[in-house]
């Protein structure tokens, strides 16, 4: 790996609430998977770092709507919604990223985590990105990472949008790649 750029991969929030069937499902969420464990298999195999975010909610948040929040409860701690899809692999050198433990929206996988830290212990140049919601968790993590230096690859056939709104997942990778991500399809 001499010359290379130090990297590592962030399988963003690829929880059972996602996909489809779960309680905030996103359309075809689920296909995302096949994608991200061709490239955790190659990371672990380079022994290049992985980490994998998720919601991991408490039952009563101000994140939810119920509690005046945007959004229907979903990834609440130790429930199946909250669990990684089944088929995502899962490795004991994964590392879990846990955010919007409080009241907090926590978007982005750096949002109230020690995400950043980790990456520059490890000596990482380059992150790359892929997994659920590309207009939401996904586009906001990749934003983080470019404020912290990190160069991006924004990994375009990984990822799945909600679009609340018509459009918004076009604009997300709009906003990517304005804001400095290279889009890749993996």
């Amino acid at each position: 790996m001499s010359g290379e750029k130090k990297r590592a991969l962030i399988v963003v929030d690829v929880q059972n609430d996602f996909c489809p069937g779960g309680a905030l499902a996103v359309a075809q969420g689920d296909e995302v998977v096949a994608p991200l464990n061709k490239l955790i298999d190659e990371f672990l195999k380079r022994g290049e770092p992985v980490f994998k975010s998720r919601d991991w909610h408490l039952e009563k948040t101000k994140h939810f709507a119920a509690y005046g929040g945007a959004w229907p409860v979903h990834c609440v701690q130790n429930t199946k919604g909250a669990e990684f899809h089944p088929a995502l692999i899962d490795d004991m050198h994964i590392r879990v990223i846990s955010k919007g433990l409080g009241d907090e929206d926590s978007y982005s996988a750096f949002d109230g985590t020690d995400l950043e830290l980790q990456l520059r212990r490890l000596g990482i140049e380059e992150v790359w990105v892929g997994g659920l919601a590309t207009d939401y968790c996904v586009k906001n993590t990749v934003l983080d990472a470019l404020k912290e230096g990190f160069r991006v690859k924004a990994l375009k056939n990984a990822m799945r949008p909600v679009e609340l709104k018509p459009g918004d997942g076009e604009q997300a990778i709009r906003e990517m790649e304005n804001a400095g991500a290279e889009m890749q399809e993996q």
